[in-house]
């Protein structure tokens, strides 16, 4: 289920890596994406053609600036030092509200549609969801089973992570690649605990969609699980991700202490890429 939400706030995504081509036809991109999922009657999608533009015009008109606002503080944190761990954490945290502004705002005309689904187009939603659950559980599964050691695993994982930095900053110092190398063995994965969590998610979801026409509060209770997903995370879940986060901040902390007049040009123009992206969506 909360998949089928992620679609309906995909606009929230766009700025930081899509044009404003893409920005501005996300309705065929979204249909495009929900029809995996379930398809709609005619009816269904006049209704949801409405709730489309209205969430479009909300986020060109409000959300847009909040975006822009936020990255002119990270550019202005880079170009005065003032990256440490805890303002980093404060900006992972703000970020994260552009995202509950978006879910909360959608929440409402999700559970309206989703009080019009027949029979049918309920089976085939949650059939996909079903299938793409397993097909996680069976990769975890590989994964799991590789006979590959430990060592060469998180080799893996710390190139990926070398990958990522050097991509914001440029090439990377033998000092860097050593802070990243600390830094990766920290990292706790979560994977089988967002597998349980997406598992409960589902059933949750589904348990409430099967009262739709004769629950009168049904509207009420998919928003609130919809606009509180900590419910269904584990408190194992939630803490490994407040520890990732933790160890994220320290990360990109100490590795804004190293850079070079060059690296901090590289992120900057990176930044303002960002920035001029979003100043043309807004036009």
């Amino acid at each position: 289920m909360k998949k089928f939400v992620c679609l309906l706030v995909f606009i929230t995504s766009l700025t930081a890596c899509s044009s404003k081509i893409a920005y501005n036809n996300v309705d065929w991109w979204i249909y495009w994406y929900l029809d995996d999922y379930v398809e709609l009657t005619d009816e269904q999608k006049t209704v949801f053609d409405e709730y489309l533009n209205t969430w479009r015009q909300w986020h060109k008109s409000t959300e847009l600036s909040k975006y822009k606002t936020q990255l002119e503080e990270i550019k202005q944190d880079v170009l005065t030092n003032r990256l440490t761990s805890e303002r980093i954490l404060a900006h992972l945290l703000h970020a994260r509200t552009h995202w509950t502004r978006a879910r909360d705002k959608v929440s409402q005309d999700v559970a309206a549609i989703a009080k019009t689904l027949s029979d049918e187009q309920v089976v085939t939603l949650f059939a996909q969801i079903e299938k793409e659950n397993r097909e996680e559980i069976e990769k975890r599964q590989d994964y799991l089973s590789l006979s590959e050691k430990e060592k060469e695993k998180k080799q893996k994982r710390k190139a990926q992570l070398l990958e990522s930095v050097e991509e914001q900053i440029g090439r990377l110092t033998d000092t860097q690649e050593q802070i990243i190398a600390t830094y990766s063995e920290q990292y706790l994965s979560t994977r089988d605990e967002w597998i349980n969590y997406r598992e409960t998610m589902t059933n949750a979801a589904r348990r409430i969609i099967a009262t739709r026409h004769i629950n009168k509060d049904f509207e009420q209770q998919l928003i609130t699980l919809i606009q509180n997903p900590d419910t269904y995370r584990s408190p194992m879940y939630i803490n490994a991700r407040a520890h990732n986060a933790e160890v994220m901040a320290a990360m990109v902390s100490e590795l804004a202490t190293t850079l070079s007049d060059k690296q901090k040009h590289v992120f900057i123009g990176n930044i303002e890429d960002v920035i001029e992206d979003i100043e043309g969506f807004m036009e």
